[in-house]
């Protein structure tokens, strides 16, 4: 639906998630105070540490750091701070870097380790950073703070290694170590936050230690994702936290059906025929490009449990391309990594529940203003008539890269293509620039035609379903069978979709349009809903859908205010209570359910 280079050595950095970055920086914040990163007067702290931004550019930065020896001369050196803005080291000089989430450190070289007493030390670095790039705060050398701040412990998780995934229920063991050169480590709290979405940002203490080596065992972890960080408290009653690392409770495998075509029909492993009965869950192709975080509502096992409920086994989510390809003018909060991370924590959820995920690209790049228009802006704030070959090839070369070997997963390759109408309704036109893209008539941008989509996906090796809608809004499927791509995996499926107002609305139509293509290709009807909020239009679709072994998925499950003045809208709050176009849907489900 249409809704509105320089001296030294150069190494990888691990990204963060969302979620870590934002815990990483409340971390900081307890951890470090106010302290000023250059401070007036330094000559109570055994060093000085000088952070000086020379120069910056869009979404990279240079650092000069000079770090000096106040205390007693030593033979090498080791220099810590922790990032409170995501910024990433790219590249350093004079020091070997290394960078955990948040935590640079830096030690010395062969040649350069010996510091005299009143001796500096020259670094630099090269640096990315989001659409902040505030300094740190917090320095230290040899475990020592820096320019008068308050001397912190410093602790880490050694155990597990990050990204540790064990099945739900098994037991996980950790470590972590803890020091401070003024003081002794008191305890060490081993916390936990997990990460999806709905979720309480309350960290929960899972174990107390009180004396080294700090360990615990989590005993029977439940099922979801979670950030695990160490606070260790010294005998002066100061606290700092580690760098959060993500740990998983997942199945092996998931319990959601794995889709192929089999003939005019979506089949599991077994050959069994498949009927998808869903809803589109908006919300991840709008917040984030618009500044408002990733999710409109809840998208947690609660949620999930409620749609069970219903009888629904397929989720659809629309997505942003230039969200999940980290597009400058995204918020870095919510682009790149860390949204890829909340799709694939949501999907994850989905497949243990058993429930199929069909991703969708609904918002692109394009400046397009002419017919059907959503806005005029080039970046990906509102449905265009076409994909677009720069972000969107791209787009799909990656999200089939992260779900490949899962095909639980459906790839709805675009919401809802309109060229012809940018073409003053030249069909033809319209479905050669859907199969094959390029310069389309009416649209001022180079356009990824069907079968490059296609062609990215099976690149990456993923043989997931393919779905692709037709014209008009994907309402319109009289020469889908004619313009359909080439696919060397025999694995493509239509999308159509249906509303009361759309032009092929008529049962009619639906017979002589809609059959032909269903006798031959697997259908799922990726959004059916009314803007009337009533069941008038849906009730008898459902049911000639039914009789044609076609799927079906209700726009949408979101709790937006005014009901249904705002569109088709199935709930009027995320525990599932229904709006009567959503009480509608969830009859026929619990009648199919009851085999009725």
């Amino acid at each position: 639906m249409v809704t509105r280079a320089l001296p030294g050595s150069r190494f990888r950095v691990r990204r963060l998630t969302a979620a870590a970055i934002a815990v990483a920086t409340a971390v900081a914040g307890m951890a470090i105070g106010a302290v000023s990163a250059v401070p007036a007067a330094a000559a109570t702290s055994n060093c000085t540490a000088a952070y000086t931004v020379t120069s910056s550019w869009q979404g990279g930065f240079q650092v000069a750091l000079t770090v000096t020896n106040n205390g007693p001369a030593v033979s090498s050196w080791a220099v810590a701070f922790r990032f409170p803005s995501g910024q990433t080291v790219e590249n350093g000089w004079n020091g070997a870097f290394s960078q955990n989430g948040p935590d640079v450190s830096v030690v010395n070289e062969s040649y350069n380790g010996a510091l005299a007493t009143g001796a500096s030390i020259s670094l630099g670095f090269i640096g990315l950073a989001g659409n902040t790039n505030n300094p740190p705060a917090y320095f230290t050398m040899n475990g020592y703070a820096c320019n008068g701040a308050a001397q912190v412990p410093s602790v880490q998780i050694t155990t597990p290694a990050p990204d540790t995934t064990v099945a739900p229920g098994a037991s996980l063991a950790f470590a972590a170590a803890a020091s401070e050169p003024t003081a002794s480590i008191a305890k060490v709290e081993f916390l936990e936050n997990s990460l999806l979405p709905g979720a309480s940002a309350t960290p929960t203490v899972l174990a107390t230690d009180t004396a080294a080596p700090y360990t615990f065992t989590w005993p029977a972890v439940p099922a979801g994702y979670y950030n695990v960080t160490a606070e260790a408290f010294d005998s002066a009653g100061v606290s700092a936290s580690s760098f959060p690392i993500q740990v998983s409770a997942v199945s092996a495998s998931s319990t959601a059906p794995q889709l192929h075509v089999s003939g005019s029909k979506l089949a599991d492993k077994s050959g069994k025929t498949v009927l998808l009965h869903g809803v589109d869950r908006s919300g991840a192709e709008t917040n984030c490009v618009q500044g408002y975080g990733i999710w409109t509502g809840p998208v947690d096992q609660p949620s999930v449990t409620v749609m069970k409920e219903w009888g629904i086994n397929a989720v659809r989510i629309p997505l942003n391309e230039a969200c999940w390809n980290s597009e400058s003018y995204v918020n870095a909060a919510y682009a790149g990594a860390a949204y890829q991370s909340a799709i694939k924590s949501y999907v994850n959820l989905l497949n243990d529940n058993g429930i199929v995920a069909v991703l969708d690209l609904h918002w692109t790049d394009g400046a397009y203003s002419g017919p059907g228009a959503g806005c005029g802006s080039a970046q990906a704030t509102c449905q265009k008539p076409m994909p677009d070959t720069a972000e969107a090839v791209p787009f799909w070369t990656s999200v089939a890269g992260a779900f490949k070997g899962d095909d639980s997963v459906v790839f709805d390759l675009f919401n809802e293509p309109y060229p012809s109408q940018a073409d003053a309704n030249n069909e033809t036109e319209g479905w050669q620039c859907w199969l094959n893209g390029g310069t389309c008539a009416g649209i001022g941008y180079s356009v990824a035609g069907m079968q490059s989509l296609v062609n990215a996906v099976r690149s990456s090796g993923a043989d997931n379903v393919l779905m692709l809608g037709g014209l008009s809004w994907s309402n319109d499927l009289t020469q889908w069978l004619g313009y359909e791509p080439t696919d060397p995996d025999n694995n493509l499926a239509v999308s159509w979709h249906s509303y009361n107002f759309n032009a092929c609305a008529p049962q009619s139509c639906w017979t002589s349009q809609v059959a032909p293509v269903i006798a031959k290709v697997p259908l799922v009807a990726g959004e059916i809903g009314e803007n009337d909020c009533t069941g008038t239009f849906i009730n008898p679709l459902m049911s000639w859908l039914d009789s044609q072994g076609g799927s079906y998925l209700a726009w949408t499950w979101d709790a937006w205010s005014g009901a249904c003045s705002s569109g088709p809208v199935l709930i009027t709050d995320y525990t599932g209570d229904a709006t009567a176009f959503g009480a509608a849907y969830e009859a026929h489900l619990t009648a199919l359910a009851a085999g009725s």
